[in-house]
This record gives structure tokens, sequence and C-alpha cells, in this order.
């Protein structure tokens, strides 16, 4: 449906969206340093514009800009998107801000999808949490169509969003943290770095897909492996003695009201 994609901002985000898209519609990119819109568009075979060019010309506009940034860009865009009498819509990946927010940045109420995405959408295996207002249903379908390489795409309620933002679009960098860290405990013990963090990160993601395709829960799952008097309940107590879960909790929460005080501008 959508017959032409434009991306403003080529950052992670940007880039990663761009890549998804590739193949499947026209990607039309911009980004405030020229050379690195110019560099993703020689791997993508795209074009690139100005933010300007992607607001006249583009059917499906990714507004891929920090939440800081955003109401710098559309008051810049603002004039172009009041011009146009085709049909065209905004998606907008910045946390804390709001369909609402984004529509009266914009100018007027034009149609919105609100996603969540996460990084490592780039490698397939991430989330994009969507919502939208004033889309229609084969709009939405389109959309989902275009992100289907990016792992899990699944509706969420706009109230929820800023909740999902601090799990599954804070979460990655929580995670590597602990990632580093088992490593950091493996060469204690003595292994080579590049071995642990290779063993680390394996042990990390075989144990998500193991609780995703068995659908057990994690406390079945720990319970397994922690034998009696064995080595891995003692490692168990450590973490439990260090606040581990509670550290966890804690992260989520204050990344889901730092989403709500960008919501409120602060």
């Amino acid at each position: 449906m959508f017959q032409k994609i434009g991306v403003i901002g080529t950052g992670a985000m940007g880039s990663a969206i761009a890549r998804l898209a590739a193949g499947k519609v026209e990607p039309v990119l911009s980004n405030r340093t020229a050379a690195k819109a110019q560099a993703l568009a020689d791997e993508l075979h795209a074009q690139v514009s100005d933010n300007v060019g992607v607001a006249r010309t583009c059917d499906l506009i990714v507004l891929g800009v920090k939440p800081q940034i955003m109401p710098e860009v559309l008051c810049e865009i603002a004039p172009t998107l009041s011009t146009r009498s085709d049909r065209f819509v905004l998606v907008t990946p910045a946390a804390g801000l709001t369909i609402e927010t984004i529509r009266t940045l914009a100018g007027g109420p034009y149609p919105v999808i609100r996603i969540m995405p996460n990084t490592p959408i780039a490698v397939g295996a991430g989330i994009i949490a969507y919502c939208g207002e004033g889309v229609t249903d084969g709009e939405l379908a389109a959309f989902c169509t275009l992100m289907q390489d990016a792992g899990t795409v699944e509706p969420l309620p706009e109230r929820l969003m800023d909740a999902g933002s601090a799990l599954f679009g804070c979460g990655p960098a929580f995670v590597d943290l602990f990632i580093e860290a088992l490593a950091d405990g493996g060469v204690a013990c003595g292994l080579p770095r590049q071995t642990a963090l290779r063993f680390a990160a394996q042990t990390v993601e075989g144990a998500a897909k193991t609780a995703r395709l068995t659908g057990e829960h994690p406390g079945v799952l720990k319970d397994v492996v922690c034998s009696p008097a064995g080595s891995t309940i003692q490692g168990v107590r450590a973490l439990e003695k260090g606040g581990f879960r509670s550290a966890a909790i804690e992260a989520v929460i204050a990344a889901y009201e730092r989403n709500l005080a960008l919501k409120e501008g602060n």
C-alpha cells in the first residue's frame, strides 16, 4: 500500500527501520549530517533528501529523531505537511511522546502510528509494539508487513507504551550489562576475555529462547538447573544477596518514570 517511505534521522533506530523496509518500498533518507544519510543510501540503494523533501514526497514518514529534537523537526516540516492534499502517515518511535503530542507539533490531526522498537530489530530478534490513530486497518497491516523481519510486531494500547518502552525498549541495555558482568565473572575465573563474552552471550540467548519456546515460567527453568547443594544454587544465593532481582525491577521502573517525565516535557 505504501509506495515511498521517508526516514528523517538515520541514527541506529532510523537506520534499522529503513533496512527493514528496503526492498519492499522505496526509501528516502534525511539526516542533519548529510554524509550519514548518504552512506546508508549507498548501502540500501535509496534516495537522499532533506526533511522538507521527505515531508513533501513520502506517504509513510518515519520521524526517527530523539524526543528532545522532535519539536524542532516537526516545526520545520509542518508547513509542508499542511499543503499536502494526498494521504500520508506519520510514524513515531519517540519515547514519551503521545500521538496527540505528535499531531499538535505537526500542526494537524494527521494519521499517526506510534511504535516502540528495540535495538535487536536490527538482527531480526527484536520487538516493535505499535498503536495508531486515524490509520486504517489496511495501513496498519501494510506497516506490519514492512516491519515483519524485525522479530515480533505486536499491537499495544498507547496507555501501555511507556511501560513497554521501559521493559523491552531499554531492556537490551540492561541485558547487555548482565552479559558483560557474566563475562567478567568468567574472566575472573580464568577464561580468556573473548571466550567469556561469547559464552555469556550464548548463555543469555539460549536461556531466553528456552523460556520463549517452552512457555515455562523462568522460576521453573531456574529450579531445573539448581541441584541440591549444587553450584548453581550457590550462585543464585549470591545474586539474591546482591539484590539482583530488585535491581532489575528498579531499572525498569526508573526507565518508566523517565518516560513519564519526557511526556511532561522535563
